[in-house]
């Protein structure tokens, strides 16, 4: 039985009094409602509110005011719902979640005749929408966070499926050596913006029938249905499949992904939900493919028709080329897993090596997850034009040896969701020099004209941002050292690290090799003299997480902690543990310039770049992902070393020595280049033309227009 969504907020709009107003009672049920509607998260009145209940707590839940309410003592509440300043403020960010709710949406008005029945399926291992939700890893969960948040705004028929994780990904601590301590705080639903649906399903994996618990998230106008295993009913091995993201033997990881995929489409059946469009956001989910396929041949339909209908109801994304990125299992493991699905189908034994391996004829192929959506799929995309290349370069194979031109795989250019990554004070910047930021709409173009804002109140902002930025690094700091057992000295130095006046640089995303993020450390004595100049000093901000198997990664992230200890960088070089969505959003807000260093072209997209132009940051980055879509010259700065080296090592050689003749002769200078009213000119032109070229093309409702129209709305054969 299903339970009914937010009930305190429909007994509060029952019982209460015209004559008299909201009650107390009232004034709860409304903050529950909005505590448990992701909205908030992008809203910045609703968040701001949530946060005055008791500005401590809030940044103990790490900002969950699910967490908050349930933590409050009932007097303190009481006591708080009792001020009538708090009753309006909480009575009017309500009444802007109805209206948000209710109002028409440009789905409604431009393309709900055309696909009145339209209904998306957005599967997903992850999904990064708030950092009270550690649900992510990295870049493709924010992607599939900001994805829902689109759709939402923009009034697309979505609903997002992935797993509730019992301990998210995992929780960095760095240790007084910088080597990594791998933390897993399990989570307690009660203290989640989530509500159970109700529904329980069995999952068929192998021989077991795992019981799966269907969460809903609301998420404004979609929802995200999590699936969890943890339930005292399920065997050990059962309840290990929603434990971790990303975690165990590839057994385990395999039997996740069944779950997601497989388990994944029973969810949406068992909740009355039948989708037209199944995107799967990488090949995690490919499973799902495999259960319409089933289902259909269940139903009587011939093999190819069967194939022919998943194609036209399937699409799918890559994200990564880098060839680690895509599972590959052994097909007697996978055959096994998926045995009860091809009996239900009555599907050969030989199938899934027919549609999984990249080489079915060859002996011992593994199948591998990106194969099997690619052949199941009626469209596929990479997430920039590089990537699409890269991708139709990458699986030849797959299409039986065919020209990679032929290869059907095109792009669609990541994006990212404006609210949620514009800082507060930048909107108010932007609104008040009448600078677009139009209402959501795929071809709105926010900050197209963002060359028109005053150049001193730019300069301003930026100024106001970064001094935001080091008091949030400064306590954070502070917290690290705590935590490591620091003296008054370590607390002292954390105190005092950064200056609010000087050229910041930030450089944070997962710690994967291929990002070298230690590039800029290659020359110590050269970035010293950068860093120490007695005029035109510039200091760096590092933060990242490496998989807690990647040794390679987290030795990086040592690298970059043990040259933080230097006497040359102390307080001049940081580095924050724990990456996750607050310390995103502060550092792509305050950081004047966003530092970009992957191996190209290992970078399918990379978003963070993205964020920063929205708050009147710049760019400085390798040609790879998004940026040659976008870099022009003078909206940013391009790290280029000119032709390619041979070995990793010499291109990394290169690459350095580019970056530091780019820092020292342009970059750095061009800051330092004030006029007399200590404005940098150059810099700001720079930085207004950043805003008006990236933002416009590079969000994610132009992104989703894109999939509406070139995927979710279109006949196969016609994408």
């Amino acid at each position: 039985m299903k339970t009914t969504t937010m009930p305190r907020t429909k007994h509060a709009s029952r019982t209460r009094s015209a004559s008299r107003g909201p009650t107390a009672a009232d004034h709860r049920g409304m903050l529950e409602a909005i505590a448990h509607d992701l909205w908030w998260t992008w809203h910045e009145p609703a968040e701001r509110l949530l946060r005055s209940l008791d500005p401590l707590q809030w940044e103990a839940t790490s900002h969950n005011p699910v967490a908050l309410l349930g933590g409050l003592p009932r007097e303190v509440l009481e006591a708080r719902l009792a001020e009538p300043a708090l009753g309006r403020a909480i009575a009017s960010v309500h009444r802007e979640l109805l209206r948000y709710r209710a109002a028409k949406t440009w789905f409604d008005r431009r393309r709900r005749r055309r696909a009145p029945s339209l209904k998306i399926a957005y599967l997903c291992s992850e999904f990064a929408l708030h950092e009270s939700m550690p649900q992510y890893s990295g870049g493709l969960g924010v992607l599939a966070g900001d994805h829902l948040k689109s759709a939402s705004d923009l009034g697309i028929p979505l609903v997002g499926v992935g797993l509730l994780y019992q301990h998210g990904y995992y929780r960095q601590q760095l240790r007084e050596d910088g080597s990594t301590r791998v933390l897993y705080p399990r989570q307690d639903p009660a203290l989640l913006p989530i509500e159970d649906t109700g529904v329980r399903f069995q999952c068929p994996i192998g021989n077991r029938l795992p019981q799966v618990r269907v969460w809903r998230q609301r998420v404004g106008r979609v929802s995200l249905l999590l699936l969890d295993t943890d339930l005292a009913e399920n065997s050990a091995a059962d309840r290990a499949l929603t434990e971790g993201l990303y975690k165990g033997e590839p057994q385990l990881r395999m039997e996740q992904q069944v779950l997601l995929g497989v388990g994944g489409m029973m969810a949406l059946e068992a909740l009355g939900e039948r989708p037209t469009v199944v995107h799967l956001n990488e090949g995690h989910a490919a499973f799902a493919g495999v259960w319409m396929l089933a289902s259909e041949t269940h139903r009587g339909t011939s093999r190819d028709a069967a194939i022919e209908a998943v194609k036209r109801a399937l699409v799918f994304t890559t994200h990564t080329p880098v060839p680690a990125g895509h599972d590959r299992y052994p097909l007697a493991m996978v055959e096994k897993a998926l045995a009860p699905v091809l009996r239900f189908g009555g599907l050969p034994k030989g199938e899934l090596a027919a549609l999984g391996c990249e080489r079915p004829k060859q002996a011992k192929e593994p199948l591998c997850m990106t194969v099997l959506a690619l052949r199941l799929c009626g469209a596929a995309n990479g997430v920039s034009k590089l990537h699409g290349e890269v991708s139709r370069e990458m699986w030849t194979e797959a299409y039986g040896g065919v020209p990679a031109a032929e290869v059907p795989i095109g792009s669609i250019t990541n994006g990212v969701h404006v609210p949620t990554w514009m800082h507060p004070l930048a909107q108010r910047f932007w609104r008040g020099q009448k600078v677009a930021l139009p209402a959501p709409a795929p071809d709105a173009r926010p900050l197209a004209d963002a060359r028109k804002a005053d150049a001193a109140g730019l300069w301003n902002l930026r100024n106001r941002l970064r001094v935001e930025l080091v008091h949030f690094v400064r306590a954070r700091l502070r917290q690290q050292a705590c935590c490591r057992g620091g003296d008054h000295d370590h607390l002292y130095a954390a105190a005092n690290a950064l200056r609010e006046d000087v050229l910041t640089i930030g450089f944070a995303r997962r710690f994967a090799t291929y990002k070298r993020a230690i590039l800029l450390f290659r020359d110590p004595k050269r970035l010293a003299r950068l860093v120490d100049h007695p005029t035109r000093p510039v200091q760096f901000v590092f933060s990242g997480k490496a998989h807690p198997r990647d040794l390679g990664g987290q030795a990086y992230a040592q690298q970059v902690f043990e040259m933080t200890q230097r006497p040359e960088f102390q307080g001049k070089v940081v580095l924050l543990e724990e990456y996750d969505m607050a310390i995103g959003r502060a550092m792509v807000a305050g950081c004047d310039v966003w530092l970009n260093t992957p191996l190209r072209p290992h970078e399918a997209s990379g978003t963070s770049g993205m964020k920063g132009p929205l708050n009147g940051g710049i760019n400085c980055s390798i040609a790879d992902g998004w940026w040659p879509e976008c870099a022009d010259g003078r909206n940013g700065w391009t790290i280029d070393a000119g032709r390619p080296r041979r070995t990793a090592e010499d291109q990394d050689r290169a690459d350095a020595a580019a970056l530091y003749r780019l820092l020292e002769r342009e970059l750095v200078p061009e800051f330092h280049d004030r006029d007399r009213r200590g404005i940098p000119r150059r810099w700001i032109e720079r930085a207004r033309r950043s805003a008006a070229t990236v933002a416009p093309a590079f969000n994610t409702d132009r992104m989703l227009g894109e999939y509406l129209d070139r995927m979710y709305l279109q006949e196969p054969g016609a994408r």
